[in-house]
């Protein structure tokens, strides 16, 4: 068996040209969607992502703000930022670029951010909402995730799916996607015993860990779905997912390649949450 690839980069490109047709009408509605990301500190991993994002916005209409902060600054000038831009008409989305300097509190500055502006989904308002199924905006990697198994007719109802990483930003609200989509979840972490035991009996396996080769084929039960969220990179420094690829696509049914799978996913989830922010706006 030889696993058929969900390309994220060809998915990615068919949302985001609906995406751009968007952006249009609403423009000449008065109402060009807007996002302002801002980055403090210089994360060289944090600098790429900013750049692909801000392109991205350019490269599909959207009005984009990017402020790029040294680590020496407060909590409080970062404070001020947010009030500024939640209160700024042209802006409908914020995203503060994570890992924040340990000097920031982290849970402080996401929930200075305006629900309504929250196109990451990290506000307490809506991770909570996501319980109920409401949330006015879903995290953008977990939403991608789910985007590319609809994109495929992978049955989600009644499936064994497990959750590798529990992060809350993949891990947790994959769960509760997954959950809402009649799945059978488990969610494992760095303390879960005999991990192959879980996956051998997962339909389908969505794995964000950051460990490289932590899954291997051994470990897939043959016909099944493999998500990798995962990124890093090997003692080569040849980028890669915690999925060992080679091996893996000869046993499951489709798998995700990095790069090219889910990453692309994300910045087109957060173009689409931005868009739809500055659709409220304009009801």
């Amino acid at each position: 068996m030889t696993a058929r690839i969900i390309d994220g980069l060809l998915l990615s490109k068919q949302l985001r040209a609906e995406a751009a047709q968007r952006v249009v009408a609403l423009t000449a509605r008065g109402y060009r969607p807007g996002l302002a990301v801002l980055l403090v500190g210089n994360n060289a991993a944090s600098q790429i992502y900013v750049r692909n994002k801000i392109k991205a916005c350019d490269d599909n209409g959207l009005y984009s703000v990017c402020n790029h902060y040294t680590d020496k600054l407060t909590e409080i000038e970062l404070l001020s930022r947010i009030k500024a831009l939640n209160h700024d008409p042209k802006i409908h989305g914020i995203l503060v670029q994570l890992p924040l300097p340990p000097h920031i509190n982290t849970h402080k500055i996401i929930e200075a951010i305006s629900p309504e502006k929250d196109v990451d989904g990290f506000h307490v308002a809506n991770a909570g909402a996501l319980m109920t199924g409401k949330p006015l905006f879903q995290p953008c990697t977990p939403s991608g995730v789910l985007k590319m198994l609809e994109w495929k007719n992978i049955p989600l109802a009644g499936s064994n799916a497990v959750v590798i990483g529990r992060s809350n930003i993949v891990g947790k609200p994959m769960a509760m996607l997954l959950i809402q989509a009649d799945a059978t979840v488990t969610v494992c972490g760095q303390k879960t015993r005999n991990l192959a035991t879980h996956t051998r009996s997962a339909d389908i396996i969505v794995t964000a860990t950051g460990k490289s080769n932590l899954i291997t084929a051994n470990m897939i039960k043959p016909g099944a779905t493999v998500i990798d969220v995962g990124i890093s990179r090997d003692n080569n420094g040849k980028l890669c997912g915690d999925v060992d690829f080679d091996s893996v696509c000869k046993v499951a049914g489709y798998i995700t390649p990095v790069p090219g799978g889910v990453g692309p996913m994300t910045i087109t989830m957060l173009l689409i949450s931005t868009i739809e922010a500055a659709n409220r706006t304009a009801r």
